[in-house]
């Protein structure tokens, strides 16, 4: 008896019909792919072509971070498109070459800047207000617009020879605050107890778990580098602006980001007070033109250049982030190390400029790092760091090693010292009603889960405490011995404590403040090169792979999952410095 219905149709032609449906969509995809690879590589090898009466719109908006991505062929028109993420990342490295190359191209008059609302660290913010600073050397002007100023970017924007705002803007110039969320007593009402084992009285990230409020320590420390920013912030307005240190200081006591905009223009804070569809004829009036051209910061960049030819190269490494083990966001160790070893292998390689921007991280990922650098040695290829906005706890552990180093005066660094933190969900299983019950081979076997869902006993805490103190012990060795110091030195000014790149620079943390230049010149000096290039590690992402990285179909709720789950992951035996929220 037959198995099928007397109408069924027989497998054979469905078989056929899947088989031709594949094909189908093989040739469709096919197909697409070579168009848009056509279409992508004729944006992408398409130059700008550059006018005279030129103005540099540098927009600012975004995230400026160290490295910025390829250039969008689109010029930023994606950005408006459905379902991409609207985080737009701005590369330092691009604004500085697009700046100096306007210094230089005749075609250039000047350079606007389009506030909008840039996120920057302090010593980024510093490195782009001295490349605009060097630019006006040439005699070329440098204006600035805001509806609102927020207050890093108007320090930037101080520089420039015509601050501009809207009729009813706002500047935000009100000093500087550092804030910390503490969770102690949120964690007792749930019933997690945070189990700290560290070295370092300065070592502050473990405090919101276990305190209230900040510790002397920690707000004795917070205050010096908050106030030496403030210091750097002030020191560029009052110049710039033509105001004195404590003009400013009664300024911000009154809270400008409240008052007028006209309040604003008689303080001296702006020059005029304008619309943004009027800047154009003021553009006009000041270049004496009738029309002038404007370019973007994409379409600069891709303006060709006449590049450098030497046999010699030095490496410019880029170290952004919090330093983990592996993955794809922050420091990987496995990532950066096979860059410097490709460092390591190229001949043409004579020296390494590595530029660190990281609170710390991982203890053992940065062993590794510091480690692969120091190999550098046996090829006699010099390691000068340059540090940006911050080079804490394992971001000075890998800089430690270097044959020199570069702090800004308000790059935040230090922060020698090491920490443990184990939550134990003892109270709160005990509170649910779970118990845990299991056998054990080995005395410690079940550490791990004592440590988590008991509460670790005293013979743990001390081995917990043992592994920090090695570490604390090795961390300083590695310091004194890139230093010249001794570990007793070395541990008298670390205890975790964080330090500003001036007093860093007295205590013998750093050798000299400076930003990324003058970190590449040390480093031919160093070589003894006369004639090199410079060359990037790593490779920047190509416009596809940050187009695909930007287009987040994900609910903020879906994020927010995963970022508890990605902090979750991470709670284990952690060397890193947990910075306040500057605002």
């Amino acid at each position: 008896m037959s198995l099928f219905k007397k109408n069924q149709p027989s497998a054979e032609p469905r078989r056929y019909g899947c088989l031709r449906s594949c094909l189908i969509c093989f040739v469709v995809y096919l197909g697409l792919s070579v168009l848009c690879g056509i279409l992508f590589g004729s944006l992408m090898d398409s130059s700008v072509k550059l006018e005279d009466d030129t103005v540099y719109v540098l927009k600012m908006k975004g995230t400026l971070v160290e490295q910025g991505p390829e250039d969008d062929p689109f010029g930023g028109v994606l950005e408006d498109m459905p379902y991409m993420n609207s985080d737009e990342v701005v590369g330092l490295d691009d604004l500085k070459e697009n700046i100096l190359f306007a210094k230089e191209d005749k075609r250039i008059r000047g350079i606007m800047l389009n506030v909008e609302g840039m996120s920057m660290g302090q010593a980024s913010a510093k490195a782009l207000r001295d490349a605009l600073a060097d630019f006006k050397q040439s005699g070329k002007f440098v204006y600035a617009y805001a509806d609102n100023y927020s207050q890093m970017n108007y320090y930037v924007a101080s520089v420039a020879d015509m601050v501009m705002l809207n009729p009813v803007g706002s500047v935000d110039w009100n000093g500087l605050s550092a804030e910390k969320m503490y969770y102690k007593r949120l964690l007792e009402k749930v019933g997690i107890d945070m189990q700290i084992v560290k070295v370092g009285t300065f070592k502050s990230a473990v405090e919101p778990f276990i305190r209230t409020s900040m510790s002397k320590a920690d707000k004795a420390q917070t205050m010096r580098y908050m106030q030496g920013i403030w210091d750097v912030m002030k020191r560029g307005v009052a110049q710039n602006r033509n105001i004195e240190i404590a003009t400013l200081d009664a300024l911000a006591d009154r809270y400008m980001g409240l008052q007028t905009a006209d309040d604003c223009r008689l303080a001296g804070l702006v020059d005029t007070l304008l619309y943004r569809e009027q800047v154009d004829s003021l553009l006009k009036k000041q270049m004496d033109v009738k029309k002038y051209n404007t370019i973007s910061t994409a379409s600069l960049l891709s303006v060709e250049r006449v590049e450098h030819k030497a046999d010699n190269e030095i490496a410019v490494l880029y170290a952004e982030g919090d330093i983990v083990d592996s993955g794809n966001e922050g420091i990987s160790s496995k990532k950066i190390r096979k860059q410097i070893y490709k460092i390591y292998k190229d001949k043409n390689v004579k020296a390494l400029v590595l530029r660190v921007n990281s609170p710390g991280g991982s203890a053992s990922a940065s062993e590794a790092i510091w480690y692969s650098l120091s190999r550098l040695k046996e090829k006699n290829k010099p390691v000068i760091v340059s540090m940006g906005d911050c080079a804490a706890s394992g971001g000075y552990y890998i800089s430690s090693g270097a044959d020199y180093i570069f702090a800004e005066e308000n790059t935040i660094t230090g922060s020698i010292g090491i920490f443990g933190m184990i939550p134990s969900f003892a109270q709160l299983r005990d509170k649910l009603g779970v118990d845990i019950d299991g056998v054990n081979t080995n005395k410690h076997s079940d550490l791990e889960v004592n440590a988590t869902y008991k509460g670790m006993n005293e013979t743990e805490y001390a081995l917990m405490q043992r592994m920090v103190d090695n570490g604390y012990d090795l961390f300083t060795r590695r310091c004194a011995e890139g230093r010249g110091k001794t570990q007793d030195e070395i541990k008298q000014i670390a205890e975790g404590r964080v330090w500003l790149g001036t007093d860093a620079l007295n205590l013998g943390l750093v050798d000299e403040l400076g930003g990324m230049e003058q970190a590449i010149v040390k480093a031919a000096d160093l070589a003894e090169l006369s004639d090199y290039k410079v060359v990037y590690y790593p490779e920047k992402k190509d416009f596809l792979t940050t187009l695909m990285e930007r287009f987040d179909t994900s609910t903020t709720e879906e994020r927010l999952v995963k970022k508890i789950r990605q902090m979750c992951a991470e709670s284990r035996i952690m060397a890193w410095w947990d910075a306040p929220v500057i605002k």
